[in-house]
């Protein structure tokens, strides 16, 4: 059996060690909360939770259409454009167009249709082009597209957008205002698209930002 004086001395040296191991842990834990905690993808989610809870409503969408507009108004609106040259279905019927000739770098095409629920726009993926693109052209290349769309939309929606990565879309650009997300994305070479969405539909809160929820370059 252990004298009294060596059982002290060793739980003396195990309180210390620990007493060590917890001032070394401490900074190394509060390092990783910090980083976690400001990391984009948290960024995110804190504005998520607060824009989504704050109870203010950003409908607008571009054109004069908006969030919660009836599928009625939204046909007789685009026929209405339509009369005046602004814009025009597709080449496959299965979209708007519109023909960008100013707002970015170089002209652009833009389709546009909405997601419908309960007879009202929920949903908005817009689609964009750059004409002329081809593979070896790189100032026509998707990622350029991006930050050219990205630049034009903080002129027009605010500056404050969030880059998240995504595990499927890459960098995906966020703004959050009340009800209304925006969200910016590569697709491929080619295409990016901006997609708005009404947080205040309980079933669009993760839509646009899901993975398995990727839309597919179905408008033409």
């Amino acid at each position: 059996m252990l004298p009294g004086t060596t059982i002290i001395y060793i739980f003396t040296i195990i309180e210390l060690t620990m007493k060590i191991q917890i001032a070394w842990l401490v900074p190394v834990f509060m390092a990783i909360v910090l980083i976690t905690g400001c990391s984009p993808r948290a960024k995110y989610e804190r504005k998520l939770q607060r824009e989504t809870k704050s109870g203010i409503r950003h409908d607008s969408l571009f054109m004069g259409l908006y969030l919660g507009m009836t599928s009625k108004d939204f046909f007789t609106h685009c026929w209405a454009l339509n009369k005046k040259g602004i814009i025009k279905q597709s080449d496959n019927n299965t979209s708007v167009e519109y023909q960008i000739e100013k707002e970015l770098d170089h002209p652009a095409v833009m389709n546009f249709y909405p997601t419908f629920r309960d007879d009202r726009i929920t949903e908005m993926p817009v689609r964009f082009k750059y004409r002329g693109w081809a593979p070896w052209n790189k100032k026509l290349s998707a990622g350029k597209l991006q930050r050219d769309v990205l630049q034009w939309y903080k002129k027009k929606y605010g500056y404050r957008f969030i880059k998240v990565d995504h595990p499927l879309r890459g960098s995906v650009y966020v703004k959050i205002d009340g009800n209304r997300r925006i969200a910016i994305f590569k697709s491929g070479e080619l295409y990016v698209w901006a997609y708005f969405t009404d947080l205040s539909v309980s079933d669009t809160k993760d839509s646009d930002m899901a993975p398995e929820n990727v839309p597919q370059d179905t408008i033409q």
